[in-house]
């Protein structure tokens, strides 16, 4: 298959502004990835391309970005899924995540969104003396299953990164830390939900949700974002959880 590639390219170092990079590559198999496509352009074409990857099976995260304008990781989206029935060749066209600093090329500035993860409290609260067995603290099946689902992030920022809340005001924690809080606060075992359920309620918090469904089309993961920012909204405006 023929893929004609563009890569929104930006180099700080010798670029004012950021640029397209156009590539094209014969013989590419329609089941490999984008991610695939990227690294034969650094390894075989152009070295000078950055991109950030890990695992290259979603698990990492890492490899978040824009593809025909939707956000998706890249190892996970495959070039026989952007081409039309039948054809033998695809367009393609990758840019950075939006809403955060672009370092180089494909690669963002992720801090931003870490802080917002951190202001969440993203950790088990618990100072109660441990039980009688010393080593775990027993949950039903009922309970586990109200967060089981947010419990899949993987922090790649493809949820917040597509937000037009996001994109309008870096200051909205965004839908990832608010999924992140939500499997804490709605854990029995946690002891911090309030804490949580108030910083949630702060104006940059998770009113400034618009519900938009972007955030759940975009997660890998197939996590129910927008139902579990419904969620913390619910126990906000009724204190139950």
């Amino acid at each position: 298959m023929l893929v004609e590639l563009r890569i929104r390219r930006y180099n700080p170092e010798q670029d004012k502004k950021a640029w397209w990079g156009e590539y094209t590559l014969d013989d590419v198999n329609p089941n490999e990835s984008v991610l695939d496509v990227l690294h034969r352009v650094k390894w075989t074409i152009d070295g000078t391309l950055t991109l950030r990857r890990s695992c290259a099976h979603g698990v990492c995260g890492s490899d978040a970005m824009r593809i025909n304008g939707a956000n998706a990781l890249a190892c996970k989206v495959l070039v026989s899924r952007l081409a039309k029935e039948n054809s033998e060749s695809v367009q393609v066209q990758v840019e950075p995540i939006l809403g955060l600093p672009v370092v180089k090329d494909l690669v963002v500035n992720m801090e931003p969104f870490f802080d917002h993860y951190r202001s969440v409290k993203p950790y088990f609260v618990n100072d109660d003396p441990l039980p009688e067995n010393g080593r775990e603290r027993l949950q039903t099946q009922e309970d586990r299953i109200k967060f089981d689902d947010t419990t899949k992030c993987i922090l790649c920022a493809a949820c917040t990164t597509s937000c037009p809340s996001f994109w309008a005001n870096g200051r909205y924690v965004g839908p990832a830390a608010i999924i992140n809080a939500h499997r804490f606060i709605f854990d029995s075992r946690d002891e911090a939900y309030e804490e949580r359920l108030e910083i949630l309620g702060q104006p940059y918090g998770v009113w400034r949700c618009r519900t938009i469904f972007n955030c759940t089309s975009a997660c890998p993961r197939d996590i129910q974002v927008t139902k579990a920012i419904a969620d913390v909204k619910h126990a906000l405006s009724t204190g139950q959880v």
